[in-house]
């Protein structure tokens, strides 16, 4: 089995990658990251931990936030009404894109991981206020992380929420065609605040560990979330995780997975560990270019793709 020395050498590999990526500059608050940062830690069921890189360093969920609010409004809300909402295929178009939502009839978002789904998901998080709804959210990662103590950053979401033109547009286009009726800024506030939750990759490890386990946290022997809802959930995060580059990651890499554009990469390897990552240095495409090549190495050394 790999050891920490073996962990801080594919770290210094993958990091040589850095160069070819670029942070998420068109959120300001994002801009300020260091390309060259990278992180890893590995979250077993008996609470052994093996990590590299500075794992104390915070950062936003950002589009990973996606996958838990998803999780959290199919308890809410039972499979039939989510997926009444927003579809289940995934989608060769960029994370943001607008297109197919012109393009599909009844209109209706591909999948809860682009940003028109997310959207449409985290509507359906009930509250009676803004402020209730998000607290709900938090509750629901403390528990999956067990660290009481995290919260949003207050910057990263006003930053969000002042450069949201894109997702404005798509919110305006799901309220025209009754996907959403709430006030679009009011969505946008939960949307960028939900965004905007930070943690170290210890934290994001272990709600890999509870995902990979099926829904039970496997260190307290609770049971987070009901082990169908895992399973739909690590199945979007399979065929939808990584946005447009999902089947390649799925080739190379072969794990459930889920990036955003804070350089952070969720994984969790069924049956076995959950896997948290920061790497700011993003491809094309949005996703961590240092940390897929640090779970390409990893899972090629290691034996951990599923497929």
């Amino acid at each position: 089995m790999y050891t920490k020395n073996d962990l801080q050498h594919f770290v210094e590999e993958a990091k040589q990658y850095a160069r070819y990526g670029k942070v998420a500059d068109y959120i300001p608050a994002l801009g300020k990251a260091d390309p060259n940062d990278l992180s890893i830690a590995i979250y077993h069921p008996d609470g052994t931990v093996i990590d590299a890189g500075d794992v104390t360093h915070k950062a936003t969920l950002q589009s990973i936030s996606k996958i838990i609010a998803l999780a959290l409004v199919l308890m809410e809300h039972g499979e039939k009404a989510v997926f009444e909402k927003v579809g289940m295929e995934p989608t060769g178009d960029p994370f943001n894109s607008i297109a197919k939502l012109e393009e599909t009839a009844p209109v209706k978002p591909l999948n809860p991981m682009i940003n028109a789904g997310a959207l449409a998901v985290t509507h359906m998080i009930r509250g009676n206020s803004t402020t209730e709804r998000i607290d709900k959210l938090l509750t629901f990662v403390k528990s999956l992380t067990g660290n009481p103590a995290i919260t949003y950053s207050e910057e990263v979401a006003k930053s969000e929420f002042d450069t949201a033109y894109l997702n404005r547009s798509l919110c305006y286009f799901l309220k025209q065609h009754g996907i959403i009726t709430e006030d679009v800024e009011d969505l946008l506030d939960v949307y960028t605040k939900q965004c905007a939750i930070e943690m170290t990759c210890l934290d994001l490890a272990r709600i890999g560990l509870v995902f990979a386990m099926d829904g039970l946290d496997p260190i307290t022997s609770n049971r987070i979330m009901p082990l169908h809802i895992a399973r739909i959930c690590k199945t979007f995060m399979v065929t939808c995780g990584m946005y447009n580059a999902s089947g390649e990651f799925a080739i190379k890499i072969g794990i459930p997975a889920k990036s955003g554009i804070s350089g952070g990469i969720l994984g969790a390897v069924p049956g076995r560990f959950g896997i948290g990552i920061f790497g700011p240095a993003l491809d094309e495409k949005g996703n961590s270019i240092t940390g897929i090549k640090l779970l390409e190495l990893l899972s090629k050394k290691y034996s951990l793709s599923m497929f």
